[in-house]
């Protein structure tokens, strides 16, 4: 049956009106209750005095109240019995009888004596500067008129000033992040200047979990904030690519095959790889990566690729059981949760950021010979030598090496690499308006972002808005998120990178008169199985040819707030992710991969395919939590408690369709015919429930104790094992606020922390717990069959990492902070296969029986060198440390059977095809008890024989031998680094800012796959590394790097010969701007703030390992300017 729901671009009918209904439906409804003159007041009290009266109508229409004290206190108690009037039915009633009046002005009742009326209240204009306690001006900070929400913030030079009704004893209370609230009186003064001191208590360093909000000194857990600020002084690409460069246990995995390319979604992990790489098939996403919280509800990692950095407010991430266990069975991998920024209270401010980035390419890790040295390395080869001695036959090659030899002369040196790259140029742009006051507060962004890669054709290309809307009711808080985005990825036309660094230079990319020229020469089929033409890649490129994807994605997330009293708070919220993704692929009729099919082929007319790709996802989250905060002398106690439930929907379907008449026909209805065989596709659904309780305590701010429990349902899970149970438990010691410890003056801080505890992993593949059936596609006597494609296992169940850490946290002479975290996480249950005997009709199921470990290190050190705020110059050092080391110690059969399959590969045949066989050079992923999942396998070499230039190897028993076995591998080497890290300086003057950041790696191996694939097994019909022309083996009694080369000889496979030491350091950002708050035209003007910025990112890179990168898609520099101005 045909589906009808295509509507505002594909999104079903009903989400769309069920959107517009809940924003329209609290817009209309949160200013309807704006207007508090039409409120109407029921008071019933006994003996009450006006202030009562006053607190009372306060709570029933969110009025504020301005009154002398004086004024009131001779006015007797007295019983007040008002129904359903309105504001100034019952003002009347109160005042009655005792010499007050009242005056409402914007939303603020304002009680006098009658004696003292006039026709309209005085007005007065407060102004003044807010400082901290070193003379540094505060912007943002918050000033208003005590008992009401009349007044304002400072701007940025930390001034204020506003105009408000005069009343008797006017108090204004100062407050701001991170410093003591301050009360002080007004006197009358024509300015009035304030100084806030620090507030050690406040909530300067928090930690936001996504489902609450903790104190960081009170929390056990192990965790790293980064603020907006710091964020943007590493980086303005995208989130991912910043946060690498701060904390090096968020590891953004380098891909060596697509390098800079900007439709990849990297692959990302956190302390260390849990489960096996090799079984991404059995995975929803990454098997390692974390989980990603936006606004306290699950976001998808290409969404977070995709986001403004303008709307991010901080991030936090989550590493150890005490922080993780909150997330249950979601969180093994680790939590990075993202709170984006909240709109302000005053006047509506503009903001505006625009970038222009330029993306040069970085092809310094290629040494590709140029066309008079791959010449000559193909004579020295015997390319152009018959080693029969026929005449005749010699006469062709060497006429052959004549044309080629002739070209050059002409000056022939085609630089391919550079045919299909380009300087991209891009830009993104992010507008935002926001405003409002204590009652209701608004923000509406809208951003624009064009990333253009390095090869040509490749972009990609996001449009988003959204809408923030809060609005406070008494008690209440309502605050509602809308976002909509628009994506679209085009992959180059141009195809893979390594189609063109493979290319002879003496070949010429055009024809004399212009035109691509469309075939280079002909290929030598391996085991003399012919020839084919080797085609200009170029080609493809001028034919029309298209690849790109799409999502549109709605994401609406409401949340409801109630203060029911003191310590108290009941949280609702919903969330509601509606997207549709699409993708293209069209190859023209004329396209290389067609050019080959004969023209009395049957297949000459199905020439040309269309792939087109439709999907949909449909996801829901709905959770009630309540937590409870109350001090008892010196006992703090904080508990929480959550249900939710939550349902994951997805679908996505292919068609293909061949022959088309021409390169511009390029829509499917178009096509000859649909490919052979029905559409194909995939479809989930994953349903899950929760609770959640946990508890938070502190003796003094000394001892603290952190303790979690989750329980998790979902539907991934076999029939006996839906639920899972995760607890954690922590506890830690602010030895610094122990009374023994007052006089020691220089450690401001000493906090010792550890925490134990379980979380799980559920990002499998649906259905992989339950029996699954596929149908025939033919039917017999009108009947469709259908058979097993996968077995049950009801006992299926959730993985579990068990996560033990160690911190210890210190701060010297308020200058320097150091962190220190030691760390075991162990993981059990992990999703393997099963072997199974032939006669089951299977060859595995799958069950929960690896395990793994890794244990390791993280310190991170920070000092403040120079703080020197008169002459406004700041410097701060800071460098970070990790080491981590993994083993897998329990596998199953099935694992040693794959190791098996693999290593029979390695030894199928002995003819070198270069086409088809250069897999058997490279090391295969193994599984071993007691071996690094990131080991290197390989047979131990000791070198090239000087004599006859073949390699000799260390069998397993210790012999020296010549011929390859995989049962001689052995672990050579390990990819993971002893340690890595990051280090920098921030460094400010008067505005002025320089902000650098390095990525250092020490320790660890490589295995030079380049060597093996351009030098020792290069195939002398295309471009090699310029290494081989001078370390191959030639001369008896030489020694050489590599072996003597002859095409007829076996590849190499995997030898430690390759297996190289990799240290590197790299400088991943630089970042110099200027802020404009010191010059004149920025005081009193209509800018509140204006900062110019450059960035640079992946400036060099020194390494130990001389490689190519970036073989399918190149590596690129990228430089930035960034401009930002707030109105």
């Amino acid at each position: 049956m045909k589906k009808h729901h295509e509507s505002l671009r594909g999104f079903p009918r009903w989400l769309c009106r069920l959107l517009l209904f809940v924003n329209v439906v609290l817009v209309t409804v949160s200013f309807s209750f704006a207007q508090q003159n039409t409120n109407r007041v029921t008071i019933d009290m006994k003996n009450a005095s006006l202030s009562e009266v006053f607190n009372e109508i306060k709570r029933q229409t969110n009025l504020s109240f301005m009154f002398s004290n004086d004024d009131l206190k001779n006015v007797p108690r007295k019983d007040v019995q008002i129904k359903n009037v309105t504001v100034d039915e019952a003002m009347k009633k109160c005042l009655e009888g005792t010499g007050l009046e009242y005056e409402l002005t914007n939303n603020v009742v304002v009680i006098r004596k009658a004696a003292a009326k006039i026709e309209k209240a005085q007005q007065v204009t407060l102004t003044g500067t807010v400082r901290d306690k070193d003379g540094q001006t505060l912007p943002g900070v918050s000033v208003v008129i005590k008992g009401t929400s009349l007044g304002g913030a400072t701007d940025i030079d930390g001034k204020y000033r506003f105009t408000v009704p005069l009343a008797k004893d006017m108090v204004l209370v100062f407050s701001f992040v991170g410093m003591e609230t301050k009360e002080v009186v007004y006197n009358g003064e024509s300015t009035l200047d304030v100084t806030l001191d620090p507030d050690v208590t406040e909530m300067a360093e928090v930690v936001v979990t996504g489902i609450f909000t903790r104190k960081a000194d009170s929390y056990t857990g192990a965790v790293t904030t980064i603020k907006k600020e710091d964020l943007q002084k590493v980086g303005n690409q995208n989130v991912l690519q910043s946060l690498k460069n701060i904390d090096p246990s968020f590891q953004v995995l380098e891909n060596n095959e697509f390098g800079s390319d900007p439709n990849k979604v990297p692959d990302i992990q956190m302390r260390g790889a849990s489960n096996f790489s090799d079984m991404k098939d059995k995975y929803q996403t990454n098997p390692n990566q974390p989980l990603f919280i936006v606004d306290g509800f699950e976001q998808s990692i290409e969404k977070v690729m995709d986001m403004d950095m303008n709307r991010v407010a901080s991030i936090t991430l989550l590493k150890d059981a005490t922080a993780k266990a909150l997330y249950g069975s979601k969180g093994a991998n680790g939590v990075v949760v993202i709170e984006t920024v909240t709109p302000e209270a005053g006047k509506m401010r503009v903001s505006y950021s625009g970038n222009l980035s330029i993306q040069a390419p970085d092809l310094g890790s290629y040494d590709l010979a140029n066309a008079a040295e791959k010449l000559e390395i193909e004579k020295r080869a015997g390319v152009y030598t018959d080693k029969s001695g026929r005449p005749n036959v010699q006469q062709q090659y060497d006429e052959k090496y004549n044309e080629y030899y002739k070209e050059i002369l002409r000056g022939v040196d085609t630089y391919w690499l550079k045919k299909p790259l380009r300087v991209g140029v891009g830009h993104k742009h992010s507008l935002n308006f926001e405003g409002g006051d204590d009652i209701i507060r608004y923000s509406i962004d809208f951003s624009y972002n064009k990333v253009a890669g390095v090869m040509k054709g490749s972009d990609r290309e996001v449009i988003s808005g959204g809408f923030n809307f809060q609005y406070r009711y008494g008690k209440f808080l309502f605050r509602d998120q809308l976002s909509v985005t628009f994506n679209k990825a085009d992959e180059s036309p141009y195809g893979a990178f390594s189609e063109y660094a493979k290319l002879n230079p003496y070949w010429r990319a055009y024809n004399d008169d212009g035109s691509i020229r469309e075939v280079m020469g002909d290929y030598q089929i391996a085991n003399m199985q012919g020839s084919h033409p080797i085609y200009n890649p170029m080609v493809n490129a001028s034919l029309n040819t298209k690849t790109s994807t799409s999502y549109t994605d709605v994401t609406n997330n409401f949340y409801a707030e109630w203060d029911a009293f003191e310590g108290m708070k009941v949280k609702g919220r919903f969330g509601l992710v509606s997207s549709k993704n699409d993708s293209e692929v069209f190859l023209p009729r004329d396209h290389t991969s067609f050019r080959d099919i004969s023209p009395d082929s049957e297949d000459y007319f199905n020439r040309g395919k269309y792939t087109k790709g439709n999907g949909t996802r449909l996801d829901y989250n709905v959770d009630l939590s309540a937590n409870y905060s109350k001090l008892f002398g010196k006992h703090l106690l904080f508990a929480n408690a959550q249900w939710s439930i939550s349902q994951k929907k997805s679908e996505m379907v292919y068609f293909q369709a061949q022959g088309f008449a021409n390169n511009k026909m390029d829509y499917i209805t178009n096509a000859k015919e649909y490919v052979s065989g029905s559409p194909y596709g995939d479809e989930s659904v994953v349903r899950e429930t929760s609770v959640l309780a946990s508890v938070n305590y502190s003796y003094d701010d000394r001892y603290l104790l952190d303790a979690t429990y989750r329980a998790n349902a979902s539907s991934l899970f076999g029939a006996d094992k839906r639920w899972g149970s995760f607890w954690s438990a922590g506890i830690g010691w602010n030895i610094h606020k122990e009374r023994f410890f007052e006089g020691v003056s220089f450690l401001e801080k000493l906090r010792l922390r550890a925490s134990t505890g379980y979380s799980g992993s559920q990002n499998f593949n649906s259905y992989q717990a339950i029996a699954t059936y596929k149908y025939y596609n033919e039917s017999y006597d009108n009947i469709m069959g259908s058979y097993l494609i996968s077995l049950a296992n009801p006992e299926l169940q959730w993985q579990k990492t068990q996560d033990n850490n160690f911190g210890i946290e210190f701060s010297v002479l308020n200058m320097l902070d150091v962190t220190f975290d030691y760390y075991i996480k162990n993981t059990e249950n992990l999703l393997t296969p099963v072997s199974l005997p032939p006669s089951a009709g299977f060859d595995s199921y799958m069950e929960n029986l690896g395990e793994t470990q890794n244990r390791g290190i993280e310190a991170k050190v920070n000092l403040r060198a120079i703080r020197d705020t008169k002459r406004e110059m700041y410097l701060s050092v800071f460098g970070s440390l990790m080491h981590n080391k993994n083993k897998i110690t329990k596998i199953s059969d099935a694992l040693n059977t794959l190791n098996n399959t693999r290593d029979e590969e390695k030894i199928e045949s002995n003819i070198p095809d270069h086409e088809n066989g250069k897999g058997v050079t490279k090391p295969s992923t193994r599984y071993a008890e007691g071996q690094s999942m990131n080991a290197i396998w390989a047979v131990r070499s000791l070198g090239i024989d000087p004599m006859n230039g073949d390699e000799i190897f260390l069998s397993a028993d210790g012999k020296m031998v010549y011929k390859w076995d995989p049962k001689d591998q052995v672990v050579v080497g390990d990819d993971l680094p002893k340690v890595s890290g990051t280090f920098g300086f921030n460094f400010e003057y008067k505005g002025f800012s320089v902000n650098t950041s390095f990525y250092y790696r020490l320790g660890g191996q490589y295995y030079n796959q380049t060597l093996v694939n351009k030098v020792e097994n290069a195939d002398i019909q295309y471009n090699v590394d310029r290494r081989m022309y001078t370390d191959r083996w030639t001369t008896p009694g030489v020694a050489a790097k590599y072996k003597a080369f002859n095409s007829s000889e076996p590849f190499t496979r995997p030898t430690s010969r390759f297996v190289q030491d990799l240290n590197e350091l790299q400088m991943t950002s630089l970042n110099i701007g200027y802020d404009f708050r010191n010059c004149g035209f920025m005081k009193g003007g209509a800018i509140e703030r204006l900062k110019l910025q450059f960035y640079a990112n992946d400036l060099f890179r020194l390494s130990t390992v001389k490689t190519e990168r970036g073989t399918e898609y190149p590596y690129a520099r990228t430089y930035s300017f960034t401009l930002q101005a707030t109105f």
